[in-house]
């Protein structure tokens, strides 16, 4: 996939008042695409042949190249550059993905890199009018906080699928460090046959939590998304009981992605 192997951070910076139309055209597209595939798009796609593994195919392929596009419209309209290093890697069997969430198109963009990928998404999403469809017909897995949630996305990975997980479960307060919840390390333990961290950074800060989409930075904003080695749960696995296991674990990814994350701070002299 183009983005997969792109390196595009050389566009002239776009006037703020151009960037913030853009924006704003980018949100609407975003509602309004989701509202098209919910309503007429994922009916014609479940009305085709095939099983009910081939139409959740089908819906991921759907999600995966709109995310695509989208993406590049928010770089063709100057609202942002992006460089991604490493996708090949991404989107093996039985594969989950682990990132921090330092924006709002994070899920957008790892969900355009990889095809067939499985995520686990909040609740909230599940009932947003606008999300709800392409959420659904792609079986994304709802992080409402049951045990049921750890099971389902144990299974999909024993079955080989690629999962996307953030284990903040929420967007990373600027300034501060990600803090992990230990639901990932311990869906890790029981499914994954291997764990890759995915370590994002947006410079400047934008999308964050609990900040409108309409303040937007002084300079469009670079993404860059940087895929690490994978690491395997079962040295993990084998260091102890279930819970002592996914402690260790957790931390491990913890101090690796504050590491990681140090390296794209920008310098002072």
């Amino acid at each position: 996939m183009e983005l997969a192997t792109e390196s595009v951070n050389n566009r002239p910076n776009a006037p703020w008042l151009w960037r913030l139309v853009a924006t704003g055209l980018s949100f609407a597209l975003f509602g309004l695409g989701g509202l098209c595939l919910r309503l007429i798009v994922f009916p014609v796609i479940d009305r085709l042949p095939g099983d009910a593994l081939t139409r959740r195919r089908r819906a991921r392929l759907t999600n995966s190249r709109l995310f695509w596009f989208f993406v590049q419209f928010m770089y063709r309209s100057g609202v942002l550059t992006y460089e991604v290093e490493g996708a090949e890697r991404l989107g093996r069997p039985g594969q989950l993905v682990i990132a921090n969430h330092p924006s709002l198109i994070d899920v957008v963009v790892l969900v355009s890199l990889i095809r067939d990928a499985n995520c686990v998404v909040k609740q909230s999403l599940w009932d947003n009018p606008f999300t709800r469809g392409p959420i659904r017909a792609a079986e994304y897995i709802s992080n409402n906080g049951s045990a049921e949630m750890l099971d389902e996305a144990a299974a999909a990975l024993q079955q080989g699928q690629t999962l996307i997980i953030f284990p903040e479960g929420t967007r990373t307060t600027p300034g501060q460090p990600p803090q992990f919840h230990r639901g990932a390390a311990a869906i890790a333990l029981r499914g994954a046959t291997r764990v890759t961290p995915v370590v994002i950074s947006v410079t400047p800060t934008t999308l964050t939590k609990a900040e409108p989409w309409y303040r937007i930075p002084s300079r469009r904003f670079h993404f860059h998304l940087r895929v690490g080695d994978d690491i395997d749960p079962q040295v993990f696995a084998s260091q102890g009981s279930a819970p002592i296991a996914s402690r260790r674990l957790n931390d491990h990814l913890h101090q690796h992605f504050i590491k990681e994350l140090a390296l794209d701070e920008p310098t002072t002299a």
